[in-house]
């Protein structure tokens, strides 16, 4: 098959974790979030999933910058691992926040691997569609690492805002945390969700008062919003796209297979390069 890609997650909790956001079961699609809403763009692609690394830090899904970290180390031995294997001409990192996305870059592109990742191409396939766009994101902690991804990337100019619907991840010491998957089946059963309500006001006020343009989420945590936000602000006649991270890494991996490119050698040198700078400006 054309398309041969490598799925990794973030991270995996043990499964005595009472702070889990899933339950893993046995086949692939049931372990991938959200599978429904990118079924269609995996039919022509040979994927794996790897479920990533156990979270090192405790049972507890990331959030803070040093979890982030933490799971950004242990990702790295699995995109080494296969891009050595050769089963693979992409790499796509699941998670809105990417761990371990630029370090993952560096390891690839010296076997001429493409890693794409949800924050990287969200605001990729936003800067195309609109001149600004809003992250709408679950937690004041999570807002600021991802505040530093949108500057990473050089996105300032076209982040029109970060976007806070208050839905933190479960974590041990925080009573009363509204449950993410409760807010999801309610969705799913056409009942009414605090999380979306809440999404919808962040959306309506992004374009009020912000300028956004598009919309995309933070955490991936969220993305199941997409469906129902997109509905929503067409039923309130709002002329926008929603985007969400998975489909949009999946799609630009598929683009950059087919347009055999990978990331420049000169954004992530290798070792002892041909040719090399004298100076590097900004």
């Amino acid at each position: 098959m054309k398309y041969r890609f490598l799925l990794i997650q973030p991270f995996h909790l043990p499964p005595t974790s009472k702070y889990g956001l899933r339950i893993v079961e046995e086949s692939k699609e049931a372990r991938l979030v959200n599978y429904h809403d990118v079924k269609h763009l995996l039919e022509d692609v040979h994927w794996d999933l790897n479920l990533g690394p156990l979270a090192p830090y405790g049972d507890w899904p990331v959030e803070t910058r040093e979890e982030f970290c933490l799971v950004a180390a242990g990702r790295l031995p699995i995109v080494r691992d296969a891009c050595q294997s050769g089963k693979y001409n992409a790499i796509v990192l699941l998670g809105g926040g990417q761990p371990g996305f630029l370090e993952s870059r560096e390891i690839a592109r010296a076997y001429g691997i493409p890693v794409t990742a949800c924050a990287f191409a969200q605001m990729h396939v936003a800067s195309m569609l609109g001149n600004k766009f809003t992250v709408i994101d679950l937690a004041e902690n999570h807002n600021m690492y991802y505040y530093n991804i949108v500057v990473q990337h050089r996105f300032v100019e076209r982040c029109a805002s970060i976007r806070n619907i208050n839905f933190p991840l479960p974590r041990p010491g925080c009573t009363n945390e509204r449950s993410l998957r409760d807010e999801q089946d309610r969705a799913l059963r056409g009942e009414s969700s605090a999380m979306l309500e809440a999404a919808v006001t962040e959306a309506v006020a992004a374009i009020e008062e912000d300028g956004a343009e598009v919309l995309i989420f933070g955490c991936s945590a969220t993305f199941w919003l997409r469906p129902y936000l997109q509905a929503r602000l067409t039923e309130l006649g709002w002329e926008i796209p929603v985007l969400e991270g998975y489909g949009c890494a999946i799609s630009l991996a598929k683009a950059m297979v087919d347009l055999r490119v990978d990331a420049s050698g000169l954004l992530f040198p290798s070792d002892r390069p041909g040719k090399w700078r004298r100076k590097n400006v900004f």
